[in-house]
Protein backbone atom coordinates (compact mmCIF):
# COMPACT_ATOMS: atom_id res chain seq x y z
CA UNK A 1 0.00 0.00 0.00
CA UNK A 2 2.71 2.64 0.90
CA UNK A 3 4.79 1.26 -2.94
CA UNK A 4 1.19 2.33 -4.28
CA UNK A 5 1.08 5.61 -2.95
CA UNK A 6 4.12 6.70 -3.29
CA UNK A 7 4.18 5.96 -6.74
CA UNK A 8 0.88 7.46 -6.97
CA UNK A 9 2.53 10.92 -5.33
CA UNK A 10 6.03 10.59 -7.97
CA UNK A 11 3.19 10.93 -10.65
CA UNK A 12 1.65 13.53 -9.42
CA UNK A 13 4.66 15.72 -8.60
CA UNK A 14 6.29 14.77 -11.99
CA UNK A 15 3.27 15.29 -13.87
CA UNK A 16 3.01 18.78 -12.09
CA UNK A 17 6.56 19.56 -12.47
CA UNK A 18 6.49 18.68 -16.39
CA UNK A 19 3.42 21.26 -16.77
CA UNK A 20 5.18 23.94 -15.32
CA UNK A 21 7.90 23.16 -17.21
CA UNK A 22 6.30 23.55 -20.56
CA UNK A 23 4.71 26.52 -19.29
CA UNK A 24 8.25 27.90 -18.87
CA UNK A 25 9.05 27.28 -22.09
CA UNK A 26 6.11 29.33 -23.67
CA UNK A 27 7.19 32.27 -21.05
CA UNK A 28 11.21 32.11 -22.60
CA UNK A 29 9.81 31.73 -25.86
CA UNK A 30 7.44 35.24 -25.10
CA UNK A 31 10.17 37.02 -23.40
CA UNK A 32 12.89 35.63 -26.39
CA UNK A 33 10.10 37.55 -28.79
CA UNK A 34 10.13 40.58 -26.82
CA UNK A 35 14.13 40.84 -26.58
CA UNK A 36 14.14 40.19 -30.32
CA UNK A 37 11.86 43.29 -31.31
CA UNK A 38 13.42 45.39 -29.41
CA UNK A 39 16.97 45.42 -30.48
CA UNK A 40 15.04 45.33 -34.18
CA UNK A 41 13.54 48.25 -33.67
CA UNK A 42 16.46 49.99 -31.40
CA UNK A 43 18.90 49.19 -33.88
CA UNK A 44 16.93 51.61 -36.47
CA UNK A 45 16.70 54.72 -33.88
CA UNK A 46 19.13 55.75 -31.75
CA UNK A 47 22.46 54.78 -33.31
CA UNK A 48 22.54 51.19 -31.83
CA UNK A 49 21.59 52.23 -28.37
CA UNK A 50 20.42 49.13 -25.99
CA UNK A 51 16.77 49.32 -25.36
CA UNK A 52 17.15 47.61 -21.75
CA UNK A 53 18.61 49.30 -18.85
CA UNK A 54 21.41 46.81 -17.68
Amino acid sequence: MVVLVLVLLLALILGGAGFAIHALWWIALAVLVLWVLGFVFSSGAGGGRRWYRW
